[in-house]
């Protein structure tokens, strides 16, 4: 492979032109090579250095591409991973990984016969808020934790035209916010022994699923992970309780805000929150201490350069396929308990 390696993206809609195409292009080591789209001829006006496609075939058949990024509708992720591990592409697909824990086997075990990197885009594990609550954990400030609260609510009572909200395979809000409110969980607490979900849909005309919450059961502790779409005062976005404290943190990662924008990665002031958490502390005599704790500093470009180390081989993916598979297992799961209405034993 080239030092620099040469990516083709797969989708030119809300995720490859928003997050990918941007993300790819301010990444060291990596340059958007090609683009497969249907807006063709309008990209053709847009770029004039990047070699831009209707179909996959041309991308898959060129030599000079490296890695193949998938930032399609939901359903079209494992077949097209699959085509481009076999042209011996090295593969991210933005999440989820595919619409089955089967499908994901299949992806994983394409990569490991072609001998290939492939990965999913779990971009918020580089969201500022979710480093900070990290950090927090692990300096143990919070004593034993028995509740961790995730919510990423958001205001939408019309239902929009779009992939992503249609009855198709893989739409609804389970399939597009769970990956990441999961994925996030198990990097703080591990696998769960049990999983409680309730999955449906609110707003008049919604044709998939627009409202979620589960329970994570752990031993002693419970992490619940929430989502709606008819929620104009939302709650903090992490709220965790523990023996000694808790930790609140109002507000969603600006990162997405800041590319929506047109505000390149790594330009001023990228990644940086703006909103504080607060801890929360009660002290043998019951008088409560607050205090504003310092964010992290967010940058979805370190998820990008993770990948290209691990292309050239020095470094490891930074989601595994291991990962990968369990996030599939946990949201199968989550299916089962809110269709059968019971809890999902995980052990």
């Amino acid at each position: 492979m080239a030092t620099i390696a040469q990516v083709g993206l797969i989708g030119y809609g809300l995720a490859g032109s928003v997050f990918h195409a941007p993300l790819i292009q301010h990444t060291p080591g990596l340059a958007l090579h090609s683009i497969v789209s249907s807006q063709r001829e309008r990209l053709l006006r847009s770029f004039t250095d990047v070699h831009i496609h209707a179909d996959v075939a041309p991308l898959l058949a060129d030599p000079a591409v490296d890695a193949v990024v998938i930032a399609t509708p939901n359903e079209q992720h494992a077949p097209l991973a699959l085509a481009a591990l076999r042209a011996g592409k090295h593969v991210l697909v933005d999440k989820p990984f595919a619409l089955s824990a089967a499908e994901a086997v299949a992806v994983v075990d394409a990569a490991r016969d072609a001998e290939r990197v492939v990965c999913v885009f779990q971009n918020r594990r580089c969201d500022a808020d979710f480093l900070s609550l990290r950090s927090v954990l692990a300096s143990g400030t919070l004593g034993r934790v028995a509740e961790c609260h995730s919510h990423f609510d958001r205001f939408r009572p019309q239902v929009r035209d779009r992939w992503r909200e249609s009855d198709a395979p893989g739409s609804g809000l389970w399939m597009d916010l769970g990956p990441h409110l999961l994925d996030q969980m198990l990097q703080l607490f591990g696998w769960p022994e049990a999983i409680s979900a309730d999955i449906t849909a609110q707003r008049d005309g919604a044709r998939s699923d627009d409202y979620f919450h589960a329970v994570l059961h752990y031993p002693a502790m419970r992490a619940i992970v929430h989502a709606g779409s008819l929620v104009a005062a939302s709650a903090p976005r992490f709220a965790v309780h523990g023996s000694t404290g808790s930790y609140l943190k109002e507000g969603l990662d600006v990162q997405e805000d800041q590319l929506r924008q047109g505000i390149a990665p790594g330009a001023p002031g990228w990644g940086l929150d703006p909103q504080h958490g607060l801890l929360v502390q009660v002290d043998a005599e019951g008088k409560v201490h607050r205090q504003t704790v310092d964010n992290a500093v967010g940058d979805y470009r370190r998820f990008y350069a993770a990948f290209c180390d691990a292309m050239l081989g020095e470094g490891e993916a930074p989601v595994s396929t291991e990962e990968a598979l369990q996030l599939m297992r946990l949201l199968e799961a989550g299916r089962e308990s809110a269709g059968s209405g019971r809890r999902v034993d995980l052990r």
